[in-house]
C-alpha cells in the first residue's frame, strides 16, 4: 500500500531521558491514527527491526539526542545514510546506524523521517523521564501526526 506508514519509537527505559522514542510510542499508539498507520516500540534499535522496516515506504522515527543543544528541542532529518544521523543520537546509535547501512547494501531503503529530541543526559538504571522531557512528548505527537497527514497527501 502507498500509504503504508510506520512510525516507531526508540530508546532504553532503564536510561532515563534515553527512554522518550519508547514513552513517545506507548503514547502515540492512543492516538486515533488511519488504518494505514502502524506504531511500534522499537527499544534499543538493531538488526532485528530491519524486517519490520522493510514493510513500510515510509518510516518515521522518533529517538533522543545529546547534542548539546537546548533539552526539548524537536528536530526533523531526511536521513539518506548512516552518516547523515546525529553524531551523539543515544546509547543505541550504533544499531541504528548499522541498520540503515544494511539496509542501503540491501537495497531495501525505506523513506526514513527521524525526529530528534534533544536531551542533556543519559540516567542509567533511571526509570521514567524528567518533567521537561515528558513535557515534549505531546508536541512531538503532534508533529508526527503532521508529517503522516503531509506523507499521504504526497
Amino acid at each position: 500500500m502507498k500509504n503504508n506508514i510506520l512510525v516507531m519509537g526508540l530508546g532504553n527505559l532503564v536510561m532515563g531521558d534515553e527512554g522518550l522514542g519508547v514513552a513517545f510510542a506507548r503514547a502515540m499508539e492512543k492516538e486515533d491514527l488511519p488504518e494505514y498507520v502502524t506504531v511500534m516500540d522499537g527499544g534499543t534499535g538493531g538488526f532485528h527491526l530491519m524486517g519490520h522496516l522493510e514493510e513500510h515506504p515510509k518510516v518515521i522515527l522518533v529517538d533522543a539526542t545529546m547534542d548539546g543543544g537546548v533539552p526539548g528541542t524537536i528536530r526533523l532529518i531526511r536521513p539518506r545514510f548512516s552518516s547523515d544521523f546525529p553524531k551523539a543520537i543515544s546509547t543505541h546509535d550504533i544499531g541504528l546506524k548499522d541498520l540503515i547501512e544494511g539496509m542501503l547494501i540491501l537495497g531495501k531503503m525505506p523513506d526514513i523521517y527521524l525526529f530528534v529530541v534533544t536531551i542533556e543526559t543519559i540516567q542509567p538504571l533511571y526509570v521514567g523521564l524528567t518533567p521537561e522531557i515528558e513535557a515534549v512528548i505531546p508536541k512531538v505527537i503532534q508533529e508526527v501526526k503532521q508529517l503522516i497527514t503531509q506523507l499521504i497527501s504526497e
